[in-house]
């Protein structure tokens, strides 16, 4: 009878009896000696990330107070007016070289001071020049990757700055250009995202000829969202000569070749890079899918204010809908909103009411609200770095706080992973509605006064009520080209495309990138000489390190 199978029967084999299929396993004689298990790959730590480590290591500084560090006696005396009085860690360790012009490195967790780290140095130096300043041409540069710190960053110095007799102006996208172009005309400090000022300076509205001290703030960030070509145009077009500070609370990635290229000699200084300077009580609530918006809604029902953090747009607004229905007023805050609703959002959210802001990890890097007790991580973060950002957002200047990650059962090992990475140790409940840790946590948090004036829970809300003759209000107005300032991007004028993408973790794409993405900045050479990276060029206070010769300002050094 013939065989019915279609392959072909097999009638002998050397590895097998006659009819047998042959077998697919090989003898270990085959393949040789049995292989060790593979450990895995450690990812090699750069030069910079070593010197850091190192700086964050040494032993803190002798206790000083801001007149003895060499700051202005007016800035102490504006200090001292707003109850602060002595420096925070970051500020102790990075003024001294500040102050005497070097470059500097800081690296300290959000919440630590670091503002005033590098505000304080340049607002004395810009101080003590001398001669007129031309019209267009500041002498201080602060590039920050959103709109809301650079926002935050003005607010913070520029009392400071009318003490001394130093003008501050911020320059970032979906506002009116025409105003900033009017209030940039006689600052002497410009605060400015990458992308709107790229916008100016090709309007020849700004000139970058005269700076003399400019500083990145959160550079690693820039760097997540695709902007370092637009950063190191606008170095580029920065004396050679001044002096250059990066504060972050991690300088990494691509970080270190702008470093190399922009940094000389420049001085480290770092605080502890783990939630160790995050004093806040961690807390992982497991649940099932079914109660983690139930439970996420009672913790919002608490007297305090509540920060949640989400991946995405739209995953902020469901939220902050679904709060509003069942009775929890909240507001939400994301790339898509424009700048007059975002305002409107972070200012009711200090106010107290609404008492619940719903936040995507870039809208929220500019949230500074000193009396956020608690924050949520609704949804997991994408790495430890985004989820210590989202920490510093509680337990700001000393403060205390709570941290809480919900998180279904399957996610469970991804935020302990997180936790191991970022040095946190986090008490693991298993909880459903109505569990005691829901209930303590929803009882918690000192309560916000009761407000004068009802607040909208969603911004959005009243631009869309707020129509005239069939227009949008004045927050979607069209600007430049009949482009509303929602369409030019959600950071700041230079970005297009689809807004989402990093607000989901991924990196500015092709549709999303600053305009001046793959342009060569003076044919792409080195404004300093362009030094090989780990050519030995860091070098700490006390290491040999000297200010550069040349520089206005003072020429003190750390004691």
């Amino acid at each position: 009878m013939p065989h019915s199978s279609r392959r072909p029967r097999v009638s002998s084999d050397r590895r097998g009896t006659p009819g047998q299929r042959p077998s697919r396993r090989r003898s270990a004689s085959q393949y040789g000696a049995p292989r060790a298990p593979q450990q895995p790959r450690v990812k090699p730590r750069s030069e910079l990330e070593v010197a850091l480590d190192a700086a964050a290591a040494a032993p803190p500084p002798p206790a000083a107070t801001f007149a003895s560090l060499g700051l202005d006696s007016r800035l102490v005396q504006a200090l001292a007016a707003s109850d602060i009085h002595e420096p925070f860690a970051i500020q102790a360790r990075a003024l001294p070289d500040a102050l005497a012009g070097r470059d500097v490195l800081g690296r300290a967790q959000t919440g630590s001071g670091k503002t005033l780290a590098f505000g304080l140095p340049m607002l004395t130096r810009l101080a003590e020049m001398t001669g007129r300043r031309r019209e267009k041409a500041p002498r201080g540069l602060i590039l920050v990757p959103t709109r809301e710190l650079a926002q935050q960053v003005a607010d913070v110095l520029e009392p400071l700055g009318r003490s001394i007799g130093v003008t501050l102006a911020t320059v970032y996208g979906g506002v009116s250009i025409g105003r900033q172009i009017t209030r940039v005309r006689d600052a002497d400090i410009v605060v400015a995202t990458p992308g709107r000022l790229i916008d100016l300076l090709e309007r020849h509205a700004c000139t970058l000829g005269d700076v003399r001290v400019s500083v990145l703030d959160e550079a690693d960030h820039m760097a997540d969202l695709g902007f370092m070509p637009a950063v190191t145009r606008i170095l580029d077009e920065t004396p050679a000569g001044g002096q250059r500070m990066f504060f972050s609370a991690t300088l990494d990635r691509e970080v270190g070749q702008l470093v190399t290229r922009y940094a000389s000699e420049p001085a480290l200084h770092a605080v502890a890079s783990s939630a160790e300077s995050v004093p806040a009580d961690h807390r992982l609530l497991v649940l099932t899918a079914q109660d983690k918006v139930p439970v996420a809604t009672a913790i919002a029902g608490r007297p305090g204010r509540t920060l949640f953090f989400v991946r995405t747009k739209h995953g902020a607004d469901r939220l902050a809908k679904q709060f509003s229905r069942a009775g929890v007023e909240a507001a939400a805050i994301h790339g898509d909103r424009n700048q007059n609703q975002r305002q409107r959002a972070l200012d009711g959210f200090t106010a107290g009411h609404p008492r619940v802001l719903v936040a995507t990890d870039v809208a929220a890097r500019g949230i500074h609200v000193d009396d956020v007790d608690l924050v949520v991580q609704f949804d997991p973060p994408n790495d430890h770095k985004d989820y210590l950002h989202r920490a510093g957002r509680t337990a700001r200047a000393g403060a205390t706080g709570m941290v809480v990650a919900l998180a279904e059962h399957g996610q469970v090992r991804e935020l302990q992973r997180l936790h191991a990475a970022a040095g946190v140790t986090a008490d693991q409940h298993e909880v459903a509605v109505g569990h005691d840790v829901v209930r303590q946590i929803a009882e918690s948090g000192v309560p916000v006064p009761p407000s004068s004036a009802p607040v909208a829970a969603d911004p959005a809300a009243r631009t869309a009520g707020s129509r005239r003759n069939g227009r949008a209000g004045r927050s979607a107005r069209p600007y430049e080209g009949g482009r509303t300032a929602e369409s030019r991007g959600s950071y700041e004028g230079r970005g297009r495309g689809n807004a989402e993408r990093p607000e989901t973790g991924s990196r500015a794409g092709s549709t999303g990138r600053p305009a001046s993405a793959g342009r060569p900045a003076n044919g792409g050479q080195p404004a300093s000489g362009g030094r090989p990276e780990g050519a030995g060029w860091f070098k700490g206070p006390g290491q040999g390190g000297s200010p550069r010769r040349g520089r206005s300002g003072g020429t003190r050094r750390a004691a």
